[in-house]
């Protein structure tokens, strides 16, 4: 069966194929084709991983591409990494696309927009399976193609646009770094094959500081794929799609791929402390940056978008002071709660018609199920027991711990963050009376939405005890080298106290209304603007690289229309002036000494002619004068 993974990515491209140039005339059904290929690709997965668990890897290789000498292979490596990521995102989206069925009805381009899930379904898996940088890519390419082509779907829309124009940019600008860190790498070993690469930085081949510089580059892919500092600010504005692709994008897709990129090639990351430093610093920056600006968002989507950037952040920041295992676990549990809070987000949405949670409030009677499915993912990501978050977070806390107190001490903050907002939300939108009297009826969502909720909840509170202490049996599949997990119970129970105060004072503030939020945003003005407008990343970006560029523009072309065109210009003018005295010259000169030569020519004909006369006693005498007008000219010189 392994030999056959290869067919994983393969089903979803052709439910791509299938919509794309039938989907106009499949029309309602065209949901049953994405979903199918979907479902196909997600039960092989899952079988691919029984085979893996049962011990079967495998790594092939197929020649692709020659060029000279040089023979590039396609291929495909499953191992744990591999096949844990590809039944995770299997499940994940087609659980999705069932949900979109109900989301997207009546949309006017609605076998459109599965043609496009299915795509970025098939490039995210085919990012997962592949052994080579070409391939990666390739799909990493795609991925970013996909994501542009779904954020943006809505193109109506001016702000719609610009957010998927947004994302495309700025993810670009880190896949640059991302495609010279390959050619680094490439032109320094010889290969694209990560097995071979591998083996040059285990033998030691690459120097330090070749590796170190490569490793930074590739990390700039994972910074502008997986939002992080600084290049965190298109997420946020990627809420502008339908809510199934801000789930799938933010669960399993998209984002996912910076963090799944940096765990596939951790042997070289790992191989340099410095890339390692850069990878734990960036993402400790990121999650407390996020968090806060999570804490006075009014949008539902725009608080669950900052809460993905800050546990991205934490995944980061787990890779970084090396707990691979630990930041690849909450990889997996991220994608199930996180898919589900954005699902359940799109629930409330699609049934009170807004997304500004200050006109919601008291849903829980009224949507029942998706109050019990948002709640357990809220307790999975405040990292509360029993529920997933609590072990995939508690093992990154314990490796920062052992690593460097100080990212550890933020990494609390970052907990304490977390559970505030998620708890905000849950106040505000479920338990907290108003927005239901003066509002339209609000409703629960149909069983195509709510069965995919009932599903990723049970994933969101149960998965995680795959990682029970002393019992990690996840650590057991997938782990890095002799990383052996060290339970520490003063951690974990920091790191729950610390959950627990941030719930109790979201329930003081939101719930109890002990506290005026007005006198806090009155008391705390400058940190609340600050953290209200998003710390003004926007604006500095907008100032410094649009504003500077759109300026650099406006000088050049005005440099343009008065310089350059000035001197085209003034060269056009010489040009006709040296045409036109070419002209005169060619005229008056040239022709003129023509005419002159045959002129003279003529008239000497005409009064040499009187010397023919035929008479040869005037040829006589015109020889003896020759004669002697040289015998005198002779004699005088």
């Amino acid at each position: 069966m392994l030999n056959y993974a290869w067919l994983v990515p393969v089903f979803p491209l052709i439910g791509f194929i299938i919509l794309i140039f039938f989907g106009y005339r499949l029309k309602a059904k065209a949901p049953a084709v994405s979903i199918s290929m979907a479902a196909l690709s997600a039960l092989f997965s899952i079988f691919l991983l029984i085979k893996v668990i049962l011990g079967q890897t495998l790594e092939a290789n197929y020649p692709w591409i020659k060029v000279g000498e040089k023979i590039f292979n396609a291929g495909f490596v499953i191992d744990p990494l591999s096949a844990m990521m590809l039944a995770t995102v299997g499940i994940i989206a087609t659980l999705i696309q069932i949900y979109s069925i109900g989301y997207m009805h009546g949309d006017k381009r609605y076998s459109r927009f599965f043609a496009y899930m299915s795509l970025f379904l098939a490039a995210m898996l085919g990012l997962i399976i592949a052994n080579n940088f070409i391939q990666l890519y390739i799909c990493w390419e795609l991925v970013g193609l996909c994501s542009y082509l779904l954020i943006s779907f809505w193109f109506e829309k001016p702000s719609a646009a610009l957010a998927g124009k947004k994302a495309f940019i700025v993810t670009r600008i880190g896949d640059t770094g991302f495609f010279l860190g390959i050619l680094l790498l490439f032109a320094t070993t010889g290969y694209v094959g990560f097995t071979e690469i591998f083996n040059a930085v285990q033998s030691q081949t690459i120097s330090p500081v070749i590796l170190t510089i490569s490793a930074v580059l590739l990390f700039c892919g994972a910074i502008g794929k997986s939002a992080q500092f600084p290049l965190h600010v298109w997420l946020p504005d990627a809420m502008e799609g339908p809510t199934p692709v801000s789930a799938l994008i933010h669960a399993a897709t998209m984002v996912a791929a910076g963090v799944y990129m940096v765990a596939r090639l951790y042997t070289i990351f790992s191989a340099s402390t410095t890339a390692l430093a850069a990878v734990a610093w960036i993402g400790v920056i990121t999650l407390l940056l996020a968090g806060s600006i999570a804490l006075v968002m009014d949008d539902i989507k725009k608080v669950i978008a900052y809460s993905t950037i800050s546990q991205l952040g934490y995944m980061m920041m787990g890779l970084g002071v090396g707990g691979y295992t630990a930041g690849v676990f909450h990889l997996m549990t991220h994608a199930f709660f996180k898919a589900l809070l954005f699902l359940c987000a799109g629930s409330v949405i699609h049934g009170v018609h807004t997304q500004d949670i200050k006109k919601m409030g008291n849903l829980r009677a009224k949507m029942p199920v998706t109050f019990i499915a948002f709640l357990v993912g809220g307790l999975a990501l405040a990292g509360i027991p029993p529920f997933s978050g609590f072990f995939s977070k508690d093992e990154i806390l314990i490796a920062a711990f052992d690593s460097n107190k100080i990212i550890y001490g933020l990494a609390l903050l970052g907990v304490l963050f977390t559970a505030l907002y998620t708890f905000r939300l849950i106040f505000l939108v479920f338990l907290r009376r108003g927005w239901h009297e003066e509002g339209p009826d609000a409703h629960e969502s149909s069983l195509v939405m709510t069965v995919p909720l009932i599903i990723l909840s049970f994933f969101a509170a149960f998965i995680g005890l795959l990682g029970i202490p002393k019992f990690n049996l996840f650590h057991e599949f997938i782990h890095f080298g002799h990383e052996v997990p060290t339970p520490n119970y003063t951690v974990m129970f920091i790191g729950l106290g610390t959950a627990v105060i941030g719930i109790i004072i979201a329930w003081i503030i939101y719930g109890a209304r002990s506290l005026s939020l007005n006198r806090l945003k009155t008391t705390f003005a400058p940190v609340y603007n600050l953290l209200k407008n998003k710390y003004y990343f926007d604006e500095m970006y907008d100032y410094v690289f649009v504003k500077t560029t759109t300026m650099i523009s406006g000088i050049l072309a005005l440099f343009d229309k008065t310089v350059v065109d000035g001197v085209v210009n003034l060269a056009g003018y010489l040009i006709v002036v040296l045409s036109n005295i070419q002209k005169w010259i060619d005229v008056h000169i040239i022709d003129g000494m023509v005419n002159l030569s045959g002129w003279i020519t003529a008239a000497a004909g005409n009064k040499l002619k009187y010397i023919q006369t035929g008479f040869i006693q005037n040829y006589t005498f015109i020889i003896f004068a020759g004669i002697l007008i040289i015998i005198i000219i002779r004699t005088a010189f």
